[in-house]
């Protein structure tokens, strides 16, 4: 019981930092339902306050702002655990995402059940950041964000345009039939392609299940929405000379990707084994560098607070609709808010952001407008 004691009062010290109470009266409090949550959060770090929340050990009743508080206040740095520190070691002296380590994300992230996505997601399946400017609910507001990738990237009918990490296809269908452009459209998930190929009866969209490491032949314009954050810092090079080999002297590449505001090599522990494997955010710093040998960086948009929005109506949809997905339990179902949350906290408090940026090889005919609109007349 000492010990137990010991463990509250430190784990209690950390928390006064961010001005939140164990079984405080606030909605961002945290209420403990185990007394060993304390020793299980000083020995396994954020990994261990992660799972211990998965098993009930834990709740809050708005875990968003419990994790705003806990970010502003940095105190996901002030427990460091020797396995932390070995991730740290790994992520720094190996590739975590080489080809044959790639399809690890999609088995464990996107491959889990078409039926959890279709329930979430909005009804193209867009499991991208939405843009919110003139919207007023989720379908709309990634209308907008589609709507203004293809203003962004200047479609005309008729050119040959490279989707890679198609997701379930919802992007390319609608670029296909608006614009009247052919898409193809690359994934590594099997589940993504099989859904896209069934669903979508377009005759010029097309989809491959392949690395973006296999992509041949010539595109007049290129986009990858929420792809590169599984690319990793060491395969950036890789990355930004296939698409310049994809791409026509006079196109261009729009990637869309969360960003972090500083450099990182690793990412979260309880994000890295539950969520994301093997994934990490890309930094202004980083992308610039690779990009730049290659390509003149014609825009940068950043609108991150959009996230919360779209992370809270992808919450409320899985809600609303969990009776309706019966093959997922409580764990999974308390680690998915976990997870939702949680990353919805990093866009409060704007350590994450998101970017839209547009590229071109500097030898445009016209030079290159900004575009920040997805409804007004251009």
């Amino acid at each position: 019981m000492q010990g137990e004691s010991k463990h509250r009062g430190t784990i209690q010290g950390l928390l006064d930092i961010a001005g939140i109470k164990i079984n405080g009266k606030q909605p961002y409090d945290i209420q403990v339902h185990n007394d060993d949550v304390y020793a299980r959060i000083l020995g396994g770090g954020t990994l261990g306050l992660g799972e211990a929340y998965m098993d009930g050990w834990w709740s809050c009743q708005q875990l968003d702002a419990f994790f705003s508080r806990v970010l502003e206040a940095n105190l996901s740095t002030s427990i460091t655990t020797l396995k932390d520190k070995l991730r740290l070691l790994q992520a720094h002296l190996t590739n975590r995402q080489t080809h044959n380590r790639a399809r690890e994300v999609a088995i464990k992230h996107y491959d889990i059940g078409n039926d959890l996505y279709e329930k979430m997601l909005d009804k193209r399946m867009i499991y991208t950041c939405g843009y919110w400017q003139d919207a007023e609910n989720l379908d709309q507001a990634q209308e907008h964000k589609l709507e203004l990738v293809c203003r962004k990237l200047k479609l005309e009918p008729g050119m040959k345009v490279l989707d890679i990490g198609c997701g379930w296809g919802g992007a390319a269908q609608y670029m296909a039939e608006k614009y009247d452009v052919e898409v193809t459209g690359v994934s590594i998930s099997k589940e993504q392609i099989a859904l896209a190929k069934d669903k979508i009866e377009c005759p010029n969209v097309t989809f491959e299940l392949i690395d973006y490491r296999e992509i041949s032949g010539k595109y007049d314009r290129i986009y990858s929405l929420g792809m590169f954050e599984h690319v990793g810092f060491k395969n950036y090079e890789t990355f930004f000379e296939v698409v310049e080999k994809s791409l026509n002297d006079q196109g261009l590449f729009l990637l869309h990707t969360i960003g972090h505001r500083q450099t990182i090599n690793k990412v979260d522990p309880w994000i890295s084994q539950y969520i994301f494997p093997n994934s990490i955010l890309p930094s202004a710093e980083l992308i610039g560098k690779h990009s730049a040998p290659l390509f003149n960086l014609e825009d940068w948009h950043n609108f991150g607070h959009d996230y919360v929005k779209t992370l809270w109506a992808w919450w409320r949809n899985l809600e609303a609709n969990w009776d309706q997905i019966p093959n997922y339990d409580e764990r999974f179902q308390r680690m998915w808010h976990y997870y939702l949350m949680s990353c919805t906290a990093t866009f409060q408090s704007s350590r994450n952001h998101l970017w839209q940026i547009v590229f071109s090889k500097g030898i445009l005919d016209q030079p290159y407008s900004a575009i920040r609109s997805a409804t007004q007349a251009i």
